[in-house]
């Protein structure tokens, strides 16, 4: 009989360990399960969010493919609020320490003018949704040269007006530094001014065209290639080696190129069309900057303008 309620007892104990094993484990993986970090908002999600936060507009806007327009400021008025996404940055990082990583973004707006305002925008979830959580206005016309998200502090290198720049032109480099608050995106007081924009702020740098003009990819082969470097332009055109001398103009990022000249390697037919297109809008620009970290070159295109688009080149250049 003893011996009977001591394995009744024995099969007890192993059944309640056996039952506080489970519960353990499938609480353990409902914790897991919700701890588990969300991935950033993806470029097609920021194109079609929705932002709020624009000095000129007191109203939420939602982007679709990356643009809005508003109505005429005016019946009849050609001039209207617009709002687009500046392609070529996407930034990621966990910037309000939810333990999720953020998207961060850049959106140009403009008012019918020629100024375009500038903002940097932190997108994440809320909610189980898409959700704009922070804008702030960077400036009429700053460009970013270079972003970084680093402990949850972004940290961006512009280019933007200083005292004695026109309108058109920026010229003053800075690097400016934000975190998120429960306010929202709190600027850093300790704003560092790095110099002036001239040919030398994209020295040494292997630049890779990625489009011919906006909305227009380059191909990725053949591989189109430029550096500056000793007040010249040179690098991969398609096929041949190029070189380009240039002369910095009297504004800020106002450049003029010089008849390109190249080596004589015959290369497929397609390679040399894309050489030869290269060639006849570098020997047209007349203007440098950066549009969302890219470098960009202006060039005059059927009496008016178009801009060249380049990446960093993540490799070297090797023939």
């Amino acid at each position: 009989m003893k011996r009977a309620h001591l394995c009744s007892a024995l099969a007890l104990a192993l059944l309640i360990a056996m039952t506080t094993s489970c519960q353990t484990t499938e609480d353990s993986e409902e914790t897991a399960a919700v701890a588990e970090p969300l991935a950033p908002p993806t470029t097609e999600e920021l194109r079609n969010a929705t932002y709020d936060g624009f000095e000129e507009l007191d109203h939420p806007v939602t982007l679709i493919d990356g643009r809005w327009e508003g109505e005429p400021f005016q019946p009849g008025a050609a001039s209207r609020p617009a709002l687009h996404l500046v392609e070529g940055l996407r930034l990621t990082g966990d910037v309000d320490g939810d333990g999720s990583d953020e998207a961060i973004a850049l959106l140009a707006q403009n008012s019918g003018g020629s100024g375009e305002f500038i903002y940097l925008a932190v997108v994440g979830h809320r909610e189980g949704a898409i959700a704009s959580i922070g804008t702030t206005l960077l400036g009429d016309r700053v460009q970013i040269r270079d972003a970084a998200i680093d402990g949850g502090r972004i940290t961006l290198d512009v280019v933007r007006h200083g005292p004695d720049d026109p309108a058109c032109c920026p010229g003053e480099m800075a690097t400016m530094e934000w975190e998120m608050t429960e306010q929202g995106l709190s600027a850093s007081d300790d704003v560092a001014t790095t110099g002036r924009l001239s040919r030398d702020t994209i020295a040494e740098i292997e630049w890779t065209l990625r489009e011919w003009k906006r909305g227009e990819p380059a191909p990725v082969r053949p591989e189109v290639v430029l550096k500056y470097t000793d007040d010249r332009f040179i690098g991969l055109g398609g096929c041949n080696t190029f070189f380009a001398t240039t002369a910095a103009g009297k504004k800020p990022g106002h450049v003029s190129v010089g008849p390109p000249g190249r080596t004589r390697k015959a290369c497929a037919e397609s390679a040399m069309e894309v050489e030869e297109r290269f060639l006849k809008q570098l020997d047209a620009v007349r203007k440098f900057g950066f549009v969302g970290t890219r470098l960009a070159l202006t060039y005059e295109a059927d009496g008016g303008y178009e801009m060249m688009l380049f990446d960093r080149r993540r490799q070297p250049v090797t023939r």
